[in-house]
């Protein structure tokens, strides 16, 4: 059917145009005769002198074919240079609250702890001595040697210390809290008629095994702490306040 269109247009569409040169013949009513014999003229022509030009136009808007299927995508052209930042936008609205998370791991905390107490009375000797205690009240973990008298610091930090001790009538009292080899603080009464209470506190910092106990003078004096085996008068505390290293 598409054939069948195509040519009528085709037809339709063909004209005869004459050349542009090709000038309009006129004939006389005596151009039909023949030529006298001898007079050496051509007889005239008869029908047209040219062949008239054929000229062709097709309405190409009619040739327009089924739409075909589509092609295969093309390759993807080169990413263009970065635009500038855009501006900042609105806030947004504040979310809901969430849910709360797991507990978490419970902090370990260290502790270090002792009280100790002695019912016997101690002389001076030509040595120092090492105060050695008989009655434990604290003694947590077993930190304080009570043979030796000396607390032995296995936690790390800042540890309160504490001792009390009763005097001797007529008789000077003279002793030093020790933190090792060193001297740390001294408990002192001088002699007197009446016997007192006496006490002496402080913080050290601690390191691993450092050593802390109560050192008697040695005998250049007449020294001496005063107990009984009814009450307890002399005692020897001490705690842990903080370790170095919270766990």
């Amino acid at each position: 059917m598409l054939g069948v269109l195509l040519i009528l247009s085709l037809c339709s569409l063909v004209a005869l145009v004459p050349p542009p040169s090709a000038a309009a013949l006129c004939k006389h009513c005596c151009d039909d005769l023949e030529p006298a014999e001898g007079s050496g003229a051509e007889p005239a022509a008869r029908g047209f002198s040219h062949v008239p030009e054929v000229r062709t136009y097709i309405n190409m808007t009619i040739l327009k074919g089924d739409k075909g299927d589509r092609g295969d995508r093309g390759t993807p052209g080169k990413a263009g240079q970065e635009g500038p930042s855009g501006a900042v936008g609105p806030s947004g609205t504040k979310g809901a609250k969430g849910q709360a998370g797991p507990p978490g791991d419970p902090c370990k905390v260290q502790y270090s702890a002792f009280s100790v107490g002695r019912r016997k009375s101690l002389h001076s000797l030509e040595s120092y001595q090492a105060l050695v205690f008989d009655t434990v009240f604290v003694n947590l973990d077993g930190h304080f040697d009570m043979f030796g008298g000396k607390f032995l610091c296995r936690i790390p930090g800042i540890y309160f210390f504490n001792v009390n001790i009763h005097t001797w009538n007529f008789k000077e009292t003279y002793l030093h809290i020790m933190q090792n080899d060193r001297e740390q603080a001294i408990v002192y009464a001088q002699p007197s008629d009446r016997s007192i209470m006496q006490s002496q506190s402080l913080m050290l910092q601690l390191e691993p095994d450092d050593e802390v106990w109560v050192r008697l003078y040695k005998r250049q004096r007449e020294n001496a702490i005063y107990s009984d085996d009814v009450d307890v008068y002399i005692t020897f505390n001490g705690y842990l306040i903080r370790a170095s290293v919270e766990e």
